[in-house]
């Protein structure tokens, strides 16, 4: 039988934000800590590290899944996209940070990367989401600074922007 050992490494690569990665990660480090302690993207944010807060929430190829909750290993030869992928360009908002920025969606800012991750793939799927849509999104998400009705104003308004952009593209 096979020793194991704490240590076993093993190599992982996948794609962060439309760039391949490649790197060695042991077999029990989550995606979130990969995320931030390896790669450095650290604008996933780690709050509960058992799946409830939302904090860690990325996309998984398109699909929002918490990191803390995702083995590294787990991610080989996937797409996965944080909230630092989100810019069209460098130093550029997206529409919903913009948005953020504008109706002060945001106070302390730790849960704000899941938050937009889930929204902005929301927002993808269906850009025309109503209220009660978005409110089930971001349900599983947990705010203590903001009180939800920032949140829900800057979400409203993003989805606004992105309808009137979709009608005109």
């Amino acid at each position: 039988m096979p020793r194991l050992t704490r240590d076993r490494r093993h190599g992982v690569r996948f794609s962060l934000n439309g760039h391949p990665v490649s790197v060695e990660a042991e077999a029990r480090l989550s995606l979130s800590d990969l995320l931030r302690h390896v790669v450095g993207a650290t604008g996933t944010h780690v709050g509960c590290e058992h799946g409830v807060c939302g904090a860690c929430t990325v996309e998984i190829d398109g699909a929002p899944a918490r990191a803390c909750l995702v083995l590294a290993g787990q991610v080989e030869g996937m797409s996965i996209r944080t909230v630092e992928g989100l810019e069209p360009e460098p130093g550029r908002l997206s529409v919903l940070q913009e948005a953020f920025r504008a109706h002060h969606g945001l106070q302390c800012g730790f849960c704000t990367p899941g938050i937009l991750m889930t929204l902005d793939s929301l927002f993808r799927r269906r850009p025309d989401a109503g209220e009660d849509e978005i409110r089930d999104h971001l349900s599983g998400h947990l705010c203590r600074c903001t009180g939800y009705a920032p949140i829900m104003r800057a979400a409203l308004a993003a989805r606004d922007v992105l309808m009137r952009e979709e009608r005109h593209a």
